[in-house]
This record gives structure tokens, C-alpha cells and sequence, in this order.
């Protein structure tokens, strides 16, 4: 079973900048693609970025060019650095850990909030 846990989420002002932290229970390497998904109010749950275990990296297309996930295999922990933030980009955001022939696993998600 692998547990994850999301920090970092808060109040900023549009154009400001969050770090996300999503911290796993194992080795973060077993795990074959963890990914930032995130849910505005009263909309479905949408893709933000996944990092594969081999390091490839994949973007939402409203969020490219201005989010980053990276990986500390040392600290088995998942960023998602955040800049010029919108509006739009308030939600839950959740981390989901995909293990090939096992049950996906989802945070308990952390709020973000971009208002001035």
C-alpha cells in the first residue's frame, strides 16, 4: 500500500508562486508514475502533471510553461513548483501513485487559492 501526502497549498495572489510537496510512504522509485491532478469547484478532477519513474515528464496544456514537477528520490517526495498563478488555477490538488498491477492511490489533496 503506499500513502501520500500533499502540503504546501494556501492563499497567493494571481501571479504569485506555490511549491506542492507530495510525500510517499515508499521508495518513490517503485512507483511507476505519480501525478499532480487537481479539482475546481464543482468541476472534474483534470490532469496538472505526471513524472515517470524513469523522469519523463508530462504537462497539462493549460498549466505548461508554468508549473514544474520534479522528484528528490532521497527524500521519496514529488514537487509541483507553481508560478504566475491564475484564477483559474484554484482547486484541490491531489497527488496519485500508479503502480503497474496494483490499485491506484490518491492524497487527501491540498487547497489552493489565487486571489487578490
Amino acid at each position: 500500500q503506499v500513502q501520500l501526502v500533499e502540503s504546501g497549498g494556501g492563499l497567493v495572489q494571481p501571479g504569485g508562486s506555490l511549491r506542492l510537496s507530495c510525500a510517499a510512504s515508499v521508495n518513490i522509485l517503485s512507483i511507476d508514475v505519480v501525478g499532480w491532478y487537481r479539482q475546481p469547484p464543482g468541476k472534474q478532477r483534470e490532469l496538472v502533471a505526471v513524472i515517470l519513474s524513469g523522469g519523463r515528464t508530462n504537462y497539462g496544456k493549460s498549466v505548461k510553461g508554468r508549473f514544474t514537477i520534479s522528484r528528490d528520490n532521497a527524500k521519496n517526495t514529488v514537487y509541483l513548483q507553481m508560478n504566475s498563478l491564475k484564477p483559474e488555477d484554484a482547486a484541490v490538488y491531489y497527488c496519485k501513485a500508479v503502480r503497474v498491477g496494483y490499485p491506484n492511490y490518491w492524497g487527501q489533496g491540498t487547497q489552493v487559492t489565487v486571489s487578490s
